[in-house]
């Protein structure tokens, strides 16, 4: 019988020997350590978090923890599997905690996004006392300033698309808008800061 050489399968297939081959370094002893308790630690993880992506990653990331930090498992304070499991734990508890957090945030997010409530039929009211109002001040304009008016605002009409159809020169087109802007302006009460 060969004696066992450096990196060779210690003999020990319990978790505690296992461990301390872990905390030496020895990959092959991490590997069949991790053949012991991934499933496990996987079952736990899964059981805390319910989604399998999440819970497989949560289980790579505490068998990578795991080996990383074996030269601090304690044998006086308990078991291997439960050293293990409590890092499991608390991994998938620290997940489901932030997880939460996240969806807290989306959803108040959401809710103060939202528009304010608003009272539709006042909404309504005020949207035809508006019109009205226009119409009124619309009907104290020369005929002229309305025709141009109501081209460019209510048909969509460019002033020079205005100008034609008046059969009117441009300028006269400009002239007859701004006169009546500032007749509806007036009018509807409406301040103009410069």
């Amino acid at each position: 019988m060969a004696e066992p050489g450096i990196g060779d399968i210690p003999a020990v297939s319990d978790a505690a020997g296992l461990l301390e081959a872990v905390a030496k370094g020895d990959q092959k002893a991490f590997g069949r350590l991790y053949d012991l308790i991934a499933p496990r630690v996987f079952g736990l993880i899964r059981r805390v978090l319910r989604d399998s992506a999440q819970a497989e990653e949560v289980a790579q990331e505490v068998l990578v923890e795991i080996w990383r930090t074996a030269a601090r498992f304690d044998p006086s304070r308990g078991s291997p599997t439960a050293w293990m499991f409590t890092i499991a734990h608390r991994r998938a508890v620290d997940r489901a905690r932030a997880e939460q957090a996240s969806s807290d945030r989306t959803r108040s997010v959401g809710a103060a996004s939202l528009d304010t409530p608003y009272d539709e039929v006042a909404d309504e009211v005020t949207g035809r006392l508006e019109r009205e109002q226009v119409r009124d001040c619309l009907g104290d304009l020369t005929a002229l300033q309305r025709q141009a008016v109501t081209l460019a605002y209510y048909d969509g009409h460019s002033y020079p698309q205005v100008s034609k159809v008046l059969d009117v020169p441009l300028a006269t087109v400009k002239t007859r808008m701004r006169d009546g802007l500032i007749r509806l302006r007036d009018c509807l009460g409406v301040e103009v800061t410069a």
